[in-house]
């Protein structure tokens, strides 16, 4: 019976928990512990492809989202601007238009402004 190894030691802490006792530390540190802490960024924001692979739908569709949605906001923003130009191109062109009849059409030319203007007013109120 000499070859056996010992029986394994459990004792309990003082805070009712069971360890090995092969596992405690040798002695207790009487000075208080310096911890370094190294303070980093925080990771980008990855809640939706949490979510997505949390409730079982795939890595695929969240690879889909994670590339396909930029590319979304960059067209719509694009669309965005092109409707932002065309709208400034049709005031421009209509503002050069009432001018040029303005201009051109002598009293006749001011006297539809002036209808054109009353009908505006009309119509807003």
């Amino acid at each position: 019976m000499s070859n056996l190894p010992e029986p394994i030691r459990v004792v309990q802490l003082p805070d009712g928990t069971y360890a090995y006792a092969d596992h405690l530390p040798a002695m207790q540190p009487t000075t208080p512990q310096v911890v370094h802490q190294h303070i980093h960024h925080a990771p980008p924001d990855r809640t939706v492809q949490r979510i997505a692979l949390g409730s079982g739908i795939g890595v695929g569709t969240v690879a889909a989202g994670v590339y396909f949605g930029p590319l979304l906001v960059g067209a719509l923003t694009a669309i965005a601007a092109n409707l932002a130009l065309l709208a400034f191109l049709a005031a421009v062109m209509a503002w050069g238009v009432v001018t040029v009849i303005k201009s051109v059409g002598g009293p006749d030319g001011k006297a539809a402004a002036k209808t054109l203007a009353k009908a505006r007013r009309r119509g807003r109120r």
